[in-house]
């Protein structure tokens, strides 16, 4: 096998520089990647380079000792073959969704008078498709239609299918493009849905009465705020939720009667971001209006004014209000504290927390979602469990006997969890902030061995890294890596406060956290400069180029998954479609200050002459999110500016979008891939 250095391999291809200079003055000889038709990219140029860089991959992965369909084996061979989700009880009837073995994609299943019933084959659905996805669907109370949304692209434009389950006749007037959410009437014979704009956003809200023409019942006119919709956990409403990063609006429409007008629970407002859940004639609001970490009111369904407000929990700052769920017996929120997810269930109508029941599990780390059930009057809630080390277990929590009991145990072929240790450990970042780490190891290899390992990091928008089970990680501990997430700020893993310390002019505290969790691990001893491989995707995959702008010499490899590293040329131009909501978490460029910030870390706009290590780097062409161009206009600016003899590659998805391939097999092509890329990189065996 060739030795893991450019200069064993073939020349690279090298992007043409075509000479280019954006509106604030900033050079960019690549920007000529950016094919002007997209989301159709046809310029054969474009489509040559990404090509050539596909089969540069192939050339330095591939041939003699190419490690990929080995190790894509050995991830199929973790793929439980029969995979089925537990029956959940649907308005009388169990649903349910099973894999065949070697099938790549769910059937959906349902009881009936004669046993199980399909009532959708997302097999046959993806048949002579290059990509195939399930938006989601929902069937009608009394079990007679279904719809559903499916992605045949990677763009995330939706289309809508309805499908009369008694006659087997699927309706021919289907709606395009769609964003995520479906909601039938109760009465069955009218869907509701959302329609994107032109720029890709979800922007209107649309019921359609079968038999009869579409009608528009509700419109968001700021390019900040995205629209989503749902049923309210009784089932009695549609709720319409129009939110931007730092504000939200509610709306109401009876289910019952959905031919009338949707109401507004709270107008919007500045920096006030609320959720609303149903609970007989009162709603309860989970509400930022006084604090940060939100704090839970109740108001009467009939006017929930803010004079109408009765506080149930007070907020806190050491407890972060996450999210609010009701059933007819009981009610429960998700909260964090202490970087740890978990699950607080209050009994009756009890108008406090007194009674409430804290759902504690014995490992270090661990995740735990409750799960909203369709069936109002149930008396259980229904949990998911699992951590880095224990695949996914579902539990019925029985609210009246404060008892958990096993529903269904998922068994990873040849994964044994009890060979693995789950630990917590703190990094100590520029300023002093302590950041909480997730560490998993196969118990033979030694905590401190300055072993390789890999690190993964987010830290944006919000959005927390749980840790729970990837079956995908087994083969890297296997082979005597440490796997480590690091809570880095910018997620909401300690509350609010660590997601706004995270964005706008704070953003550089995310990439510091990152980089004091690998100086951390390295002066504990369980890694090494140059042993560490870290991964990122998307808003990860900015913080992969911001690192190893900073300090290439900590890693060995960096696996930068559709990064998000354009950000000025990005966040310039608002044409695109996440741009103006995306002010709310970067900043406008618009004022100097937002501008100089934004450029002192911009990954693209901070490539130097430096010896970086060995990159990967991957993008999906219909990308909605993060545009393919980001990542091959970074990959050739690397190319033409970096020092040393490291590889870089960069592999596009050519059928795909942010999400990569589709189906439970193909997908696994690409972390062998990752794998092969990270092994060659570390020396691994």
């Amino acid at each position: 096998m060739k030795p893991f250095r450019q200069s064993a391999f073939p020349q690279p291809p090298r992007a043409q520089e075509v000479a280019y200079t954006h509106p604030d003055g900033r050079p960019d000889p690549y920007a000529w990647l950016r094919d002007p038709g997209y989301p159709k990219v046809t310029d054969e140029a474009i489509l040559d380079y990404l090509r050539a860089e596909n089969t540069y991959v192939d050339q330095v992965l591939g041939g003699e000792g190419d490690q990929r369909p080995a190790l894509l084996e050995e991830f199929k061979a973790l793929v439980i073959p029969d995979d089925t989700s537990p029956p959940e009880w649907w308005f009388g009837r169990h649903y349910s969704y099973r894999y065949s073995h070697g099938q790549e994609h769910p059937v959906w299943f349902r009881t009936g008078e004669s046993g199980d019933e399909t009532f959708l084959d997302e097999n046959i659905r993806a048949e002579e498709k290059d990509f195939f996805q399930l938006g989601g669907w929902t069937v009608t109370k009394d079990h007679r239609r279904l719809a559903w949304l499916e992605d045949v692209d990677g763009s995330e434009r939706l289309r809508l299918h309805i499908r009369d389950l008694e006659g087997g006749k699927d309706l021919t007037d289907t709606a395009f493009p769609c964003s995520y959410g479906l909601v039938w009437s109760n009465d069955g014979k009218t869907i509701f849905y959302i329609q994107q704009d032109e720029a890709q956003r979800p922007r209107w809200v649309y019921r359609k009465t079968l038999g009869m023409m579409p009608e528009l019942i509700y419109e968001e006119s700021d390019a900040s705020f995205f629209v989503g919709i749902g049923a309210s956990p009784s089932g009695q409403f549609l709720i319409i939720e129009s939110a931007a990063k730092t504000s939200s609006e509610t709306w109401l429409l009876s289910l019952d009667t959905p031919g009338e007008k949707p109401w507004c629970v709270l107008p919007r407002r500045a920096d006030h971001e609320y959720d609303v859940a149903d609970r007989g004639d009162e709603l309860l609001i989970r509400t930022n209006d006084t604090h940060r970490n939100f704090r839970l009111v109740r108001a009467p369904l009939k006017d929930p004014a803010e004079t109408n407000w009765k506080e149930v929990i007070a907020p806190s700052d050491e407890v972060y209000l996450s999210a609010i769920g009701t059933a007819q017996d009981f009610w429960w929120v998700t909260e964090r504290a202490d970087g740890q997810r978990r699950v607080r269930v209050i009994p009756g109508g009890h108008e406090s927390d007194a009674k409430a029941k804290l759902l504690t599990f014995p490992e270090a780390a661990y995740v735990v979602y409750a799960l909203d059930g369709h069936q109002w009057d149930r008396g259980t809630l229904r949990l998911r469990y699992e951590s880095p080390a224990r695949p996914k277990t579902y539990y019925d929590y029985h609210v009246a006997e404060e008892r958990l009991e096993i529903i269904q145990e998922a068994k990873v072929p040849g994964h044994n969890p009890d060979d693995y240790e789950v630990w917590r450990d703190w990094a100590v970042s520029h300023d002093g902030t302590k950041v909480p780490l997730t560490l998993v190891r196969h118990k033979s290899r030694p905590v401190v061995n300055q072993g390789p390992l890999l690190l993964y990091g987010y830290g944006s928008y919000g959005a927390s890294m749980d840790p729970g089970f990837s079956p995908n990680r087994v083969p890297f501990l296997k082979r005597g890596m440490v796997w480590c997430i690091a809570h880095i700020r910018g997620g909401q893993e300690m509350g609010r406060a660590w997601y706004e310390d995270g964005k706008f002019l704070k953003k550089k505290n995310t990439f510091a956290d990152f980089i004091a969790a690998a100086e951390h691990l390295i002066k504990g001893g369980v890694t090494a400069k140059g042993r560490i491989a870290a991964m990122g995707g998307s808003a990860g995959g900015m913080l992969m180029g911001a690192v190893v702008n900073e300090r290439p010499d900590l890693f060995g490899a960096i696996c930068a998954l559709v990064p998000f590293v354009d950000v000025l040329s990005t966040m310039l131009d608002a044409t695109l479609p996440l741009t103006p909501p995306e002010y709310l978490e970067w900043g406008n460029p618009a004022d100097p200050a937002y501008y100089d910030y934004m450029k002192s870390y911009s990954p693209y706009d901070n490539v130097a002459a430096k010896d970086y290590p060995a990159m990967l780097i991957t993008a999906g062409l219909s990308d909605p999110r993060v545009t393919y161009w980001e990542p091959a206009k970074w990959a050739a600016k690397l190319r033409a500016h970096k020092t040393g003899d490291n590889i870089l590659l960069l592999k596009t998805e050519m059928t795909a979008g942010h999400g990569g391939a589709s189906g439970r097999y193909a997908a696994l092509e690409e972390v062998a891939e990752r794998l092969a890329f990270v092994q060659r990189a570390l020396g691994l065996e």
